[in-house]
């Protein structure tokens, strides 16, 4: 690293004002300081000092996502493989959902950051960091059989629309990942939600006769019991009946990245240790759902509402929600008390839209998007409240003292 870093400053001239490249400092400015902590200190103002910077703080959640994406990789050629009958072994399940997946990812990062610099170039700013997250989010979010241009189209106008209109980095309200796939499922709902969208289609790169998946029909489980007049078991592609063992490992069709509750909890294990996210608003959501499916089986008859506990919180994109997308810092509340009443609102709506929605059995992206919405509210009633006490203890004390 030392070599680079001569390096970075033998070329630094060339960036600065005055230097033949200047017009491209915001360029090199981005991947000087994604690959050093930056050196410079504030010279005026009240600021904090730590060297745990943005930059570093949107990497660990990439870090954290790894197992995610890998599980994610694997699943896809598992589901293919299993979907036409073969089993070619480990490594060539995996080789085919790398091939399947990394282009949704490769596109995802070109077009959000390609976004980035181009704004940051016409505003004469740095290059900012937290479309490192939003690039691999998306793909893990989506149908694995998501047309690319569509990928494409969806970051364009999350990145846009969703947060530099807003000023930025840390300045958006909504997540801008679940803007993405916002966008995709009212756009574009056939190629969202459905029966023929979870199996990678294709041929199987040379495996046996090279077979093709053509539109296969696999329902998630949560589409199995959205879609069934009566009480359903759900199963895998093939049929088979599904355990809890098998949901929390998440060998089942899905978005990409959401479906290992196994590989979801490594990154909130991940988050927590290095203090990145808060577990408050992680466990406030588990409860939030947990508490309104006990609601929904007591009082409910439909089979929506006598799926357990376990099953709602393991499938579908609950798990993924709560640790990865409900704890963005930005779009969630800064109090503490107020990251209790956002998590709890998330769960409780989310299994609410599963539950009420036959049409709709995924609700945790309009969950987590409709509380992004009352984010600053909840802060702002949290805010005032305390106050409020303070304000009264210091009359209390004042009038004691009077007395006196």
């Amino acid at each position: 690293m030392e070599f680079l870093r001569k390096y970075l400053d033998k070329v630094k001239p060339n960036f600065e004002p005055g230097g033949k490249l200047h017009m491209f400092h915001s360029v090199f400015d981005g991947f000087e300081t994604f690959l050093f902590v930056p050196n410079k200190t504030s010279k005026r103002g009240v600021h904090i000092h730590d060297a745990i910077d943005s930059k570093r703080t949107m990497s660990m959640v990439v870090i954290a996502l790894i197992p995610c994406l890998l599980f994610g990789m694997y699943n896809t050629g598992y589901q293919h493989y299993l979907a036409v009958g073969q089993d070619p072994g480990f490594w060539m399940t995996f080789w085919y959902g790398l091939l399947a997946v990394l282009p949704i990812v490769i596109v995802s990062y070109v077009v959000g950051l390609g976004i980035e610099f181009v704004v940051a170039q016409i505003k004469g700013h740095e290059i900012q960091e937290g479309f490192l997250v939003s690039g691999i989010l998306i793909p893990l979010i989506v149908p694995i059989d998501t047309p690319l241009w569509m990928i494409a189209l969806a970051t364009a106008f999350s990145v846009i629309f969703a947060k530099e209109v807003f000023g930025g980095t840390g300045y958006n309200i909504w997540n801008v990942a679940l803007i993405a796939r916002a966008f995709l499922f009212f756009a574009y709902p056939s190629k969202m939600s459905g029966e023929s969208i979870w199996v990678r289609t294709g041929t199987t790169f040379g495996i046996g006769e090279g077979q093709v998946v053509d539109s296969f029909s696999g329902a998630t489980p949560l589409g199995q019991i959205g879609s069934s007049p009566v009480s359903v078991e759900v199963t895998n592609t093939m049929g088979d009946p599904l355990s809890y063992w098998d949901m929390f490992l998440g060998l089942i069709p899905g978005s990409i990245g959401e479906t290992s509750t196994l590989c979801i909890l490594l990154g909130a294990i991940i988050l927590l240790v290095t203090g990145v996210a808060n577990w408050r608003t992680m466990l406030s959501v588990f409860i939030g759902g947990a508490v309104t499916v006990l609601m929904f089986n007591a009082i409910g008859t439909t089979p929506a509402m006598q799926v357990s506990v376990m099953e709602q919180l393991l499938l579908g994109g609950f798990a993924f929600g709560a640790v990865f997308m409900a704890t963005d810092p930005v779009t969630s509340p800064r109090t503490q008390t107020g990251k209790y009443v956002f998590g709890f609102l998330i769960g409780f709506f989310a299994i609410c839209v599963r539950v009420l929605n036959p049409g709709y059995p995924e609700g945790m992206m309009l969950a987590i998007l409709f509380m992004n919405s009352f984010a600053p509210l909840i802060d702002h009633y949290v805010v005032e409240a305390n106050v409020k006490r303070r304000l009264k203890r210091v009359a209390i004390n004042s009038k004691g003292g009077n007395n006196e």
